[in-house]
């Protein structure tokens, strides 16, 4: 019996370490595509900037389009084995909680880059805006709660 117990945390903390890879790799490609979105779209369309209160609307909306796909599929190579669901199941419901956090991530960068993160931040080698520092504090704080969501409802253990 303890063998079996220790088994399962050894497991349980390898499943935790692979999903902050993964989800490690997932905000690379969010906040990366995040940087060049917010960019490129305020030249294009002027409402980026203030669209009804809402800072960087599509910047966000977009990149984290592209987090939730890579995360996805990070998440079924790399950190859970099997779902409880067929495929496109499983993907509908990962792309609706999904959906559901990413409301929720959006709403945390606003209450972060308009009340939290004024100023840069300046490390040795590099300069943070309040916009990425808004986008990676978002994540981070929705990463657990997505976590825990993902493994009960969607995938098995």
């Amino acid at each position: 019996m303890y063998f079996i117990k220790k088994m399962k945390n050894l497991l349980f903390k390898q499943q935790i370490i692979l999903f902050v890879i993964a989800g490690g790799l997932s905000a690379m490609v969010e906040v990366g595509s995040f940087k060049i979105f917010s960019t490129i779209i305020p030249r294009i369309l002027d409402i980026e900037n203030n669209f009804y209160g809402i800072k960087y609307m599509f910047s966000n909306i977009f990149s984290s389009l592209l987090g939730v796909f890579s995360n996805y599929f990070f998440s079924i190579w790399f950190v859970f084995k099997q779902g409880k669901y067929s495929k496109r199941k499983e993907f509908l419901y990962f792309t609706g909680i999904s959906i559901l956090s990413n409301l929720l991530s959006l709403m945390i960068f606003q209450i972060f880059f308009n009340w939290v993160f004024i100023n840069n931040i300046n490390i040795v080698i590099y300069t943070f805006s309040p916009k990425i520092v808004s986008k990676i504090s978002a994540i981070l704080v929705v990463s657990l709660l997505t976590y825990v969501i993902k493994k009960r409802l969607i995938f098995n253990g």
